[in-house]
This record gives C-alpha cells, sequence and structure tokens, in this order.
C-alpha cells in the first residue's frame, strides 16, 4: 500500500524568537481533502509557505511523495507536483484570462500551442471559457478566485493547497467554488484547504486539523472538530456565534 502523499513532521517556523508554526505534524493520504482551519494569526498560511518551498522550515521535515523537500524552491515544488493559490489574488492584468493560465501551464511544456489547449482545459473546469479573451484585470473578485484556481491547475498537481479561497466571495460565488472543489476531487487531486466558512470546511473536507498560536490543537473527523471543547473554546464559539 502506497505511504501518504503529504507528511509533515515535526515542522516549526521561527521569525526572530517568535514561533509562527511550532511542532506541527500530520500527513494527508491521496484524493483526499483536509481543511486547515484556526484563529486570524495561527499560522496557517506561514506552513503553506513552509510546505511548498516560499520558506524553509526552522526545524522538521516536510515529505512530498516520500521526498524530503525542505529547502527546494517553490519552481522545484511546482514541479514535483505541488501548487498553491494564495489569499490576495494578483492576476496579471494586463494579460488576458487565456494568457494567465497559460503562464501555468508552461510550467509543464515549453510549447505554446500544448499549453494554449491545457489552458482551455482548465478554464472549461473552472467555467471560465468564455472569458478566454477578456483581460484579466477587469474580472470582479469572484471571478478572479476561478482564475486563480484555473491557472495552479495547469500545472498539473497532484496536491493543490488552496488559502482561503472563497475570502470575499458571496453565498452564490461560495457555492460555486466548494462545487469545483469537489470536481477537482473526482479528478483525484489532494487538496488542502485553508478557510475560514466553516459550514464550507464541514461540506468538503475529509478531515480537519485545527491550529492555534502556531501548534496544532487538534485533527479529526468534521464531527469531531466540531464537537471538540476545546476548538471551540479557542476558535469555532466566535466563528458559531
Amino acid at each position: 500500500m502506497a505511504g501518504p502523499i503529504l507528511e509533515i513532521r515535526n515542522v516549526s517556523k521561527f521569525f526572530g524568537g517568535l514561533a509562527a508554526n511550532a511542532d506541527v505534524s500530520f500527513s494527508m493520504e491521496e484524493g483526499m481533502i483536509m481543511g486547515l482551519i484556526g484563529p486570524n494569526g495561527a499560522g496557517k498560511t506561514t506552513l503553506f509557505n513552509c510546505i511548498t518551498g516560499f520558506y524553509p522550515p526552522s526545524r522538521g521535515d516536510v515529505l512530498f511523495r516520500g521526498q524530503r523537500i525542505n529547502g527546494l524552491t517553490p519552481d522545484r515544488v511546482c514541479k514535483l507536483g505541488m501548487a498553491r493559490t494564495w489569499q490576495k489574488v494578483r492576476p496579471l492584468a494586463k494579460m488576458t484570462v487565456l494568457d494567465n493560465v497559460m503562464v501555468g501551464a508552461l510550467a509543464r511544456t515549453n510549447s505554446l500551442s500544448v499549453a494554449a489547449e491545457l489552458a482551455m482545459q482548465q478554464l472549461r473546469q473552472v467555467r471560465m471559457d468564455h472569458r478566454a479573451d477578456h483581460l484579466a484585470g477587469g474580472l470582479p473578485i469572484g471571478e478572479r478566485k476561478r482564475l486563480e484556481v484555473a491557472r495552479v491547475l495547469a500545472t498539473q498537481p497532484q496536491l493543490l493547497l488552496l488559502d482561503e479561497v472563497m475570502g470575499g466571495l458571496n453565498a452564490t460565488e461560495s457555492e460555486e467554488i466548494i462545487q469545483l472543489i469537489l470536481d477537482i476531487k473526482k479528478r483525484r487531486i489532494t487538496q488542502m484547504v485553508i478557510e475560514h466558512d466553516m459550514k464550507a470546511i464541514m461540506r468538503i473536507s475529509d478531515r480537519i486539523v485545527v491550529l492555534n498560536s502556531g501548534e496544532k490543537l487538534a485533527e479529526g473527523l468534521p464531527g469531531e472538530i466540531v464537537s471538540n471543547k476545546e476548538v471551540v473554546t479557542a476558535y469555532l464559539g466566535e466563528a458559531f456565534e
């Protein structure tokens, strides 16, 4: 039986004397959706940065398909099959939607025609193929978020990390993103999702990891997390008022 697709082993990240992550450990099986939740400042995005090569962990190891990837640059991590979105979406505003997604596809091919074909496939996946020739800078926030997902999907990841991809969206736009995440799961792409919308995270997650003050507070099935008294005290009490 194959091992986990991702293992986080005792990862800590220090900035000066401050621990943004402290001794965090968990693993992910292929094809699952892992929710990553916690209060603002809990260290969620810092952990994403450590996993994807934007920060080297101060201590501990990140293993992708059994390979230790500490210290690899983000482009190397991407070529191995791991890609992420960002909380603040910044499309290449003066380029078309298609060209934005082609940038992601060019991580896998040097051919512009192949990249264009791959990009259109992903735009169809996120239901934005009708916007292919529009300038990315003119898109509303909901479509910018979907463009961001299309761009990372074009890198052909095996593991996709989504950082607050529903942030700032209305209920209809959030529902579109939820359906997109579930569609991506059907393609057997593993996903880790940072999200503050607890109803959404409960719907999409197979397991949930809770961070608080940089440390792992809890891990379990969605039903276990929502009934965990420590989690309710630290986070869900404010979210579920």
